[in-house]
């Protein structure tokens, strides 16, 4: 029994899907950020960093969802969220999970959580900059996408192609949203299309896309 302490709609969420395609048992622990839950003490305890999401796998406390999209699909090889070990499909994967923690995850923490670099709202300048920066990558993968999808790794679905929709949602909001790159809205609308990602919305309470 895994137990995962989330958020709806946050890191978590790849987490989530992932455990809904694999189909173990699980149990979910709301942290509500509306009051501050992730500065919990107890919370504390087991993920240091106050975020989200934090999995109990055997009784120990990880963290980091890129890590944990991992550890859940190397345990679970019959979901087929990882491709087998030594293949150059494998090599790839890997590449892009680093890849979509690097360049977007860090990036968006930027645009949402502009008092981490000391503003209440960024500068117009480092704005603009930080969308730059995301849309770059958008632009990356929409033709890495155009040339080798639908998937990433090309015709098979796989647990990075949950993390990188998770990724896309969160541009929803934003002036221009992944939605206009044509290669990335067909793999948003194949994996929205899932059971995982319906179940999800149920469980959470998920509304916007």
């Amino acid at each position: 029994m895994y137990t995962l302490y989330y958020s709806p709609g946050t890191a978590s969420m790849v987490v989530h899907l992932a455990l809904l395609e694999i189909g173990a048992p699980y149990q979910l622990k709301l942290v509500d950020f509306d009051k501050n839950g992730q500065y919990d003490a107890e919370y504390l305890k087991l993920n240091p960093g106050a975020k989200v999401p934090t999995l109990l796998v055997d009784g120990r406390a990880v963290y980091e969802s890129g890590a944990l999209l991992i550890i859940l699909a190397e345990r679970h090889p019959e979901a087929r969220l990882i491709p087998p070990a030594g293949t150059p499909e494998r090599d790839a994967w890997l590449q892009w999970v680093v890849f979509l923690s690097n360049a977007l995850m860090s990036t968006y923490r930027l645009w949402f959580y502009p008092q981490e670099l000391g503003y209440e709202e960024l500068p117009a300048n480092i704005r603009a900059a930080v969308q730059r920066k995301i849309e770059s990558v958008w632009d990356r993968l929409d033709a890495h996408l155009a040339a080798h999808g639908p998937y990433m790794l090309g015709a098979e679905f796989s647990g990075v192609d949950l993390m990188l929709t998770m990724l896309m949602r969160w541009s929803r909001n934003m002036p221009r949203p992944v939605t206009e790159w044509p290669a990335l809205k067909r793999l948003a609308d194949l994996a929205r299309a899932r059971p995982s990602w319906k179940k999800l919305y149920e469980l959470e309470g998920l509304t916007e896309w």
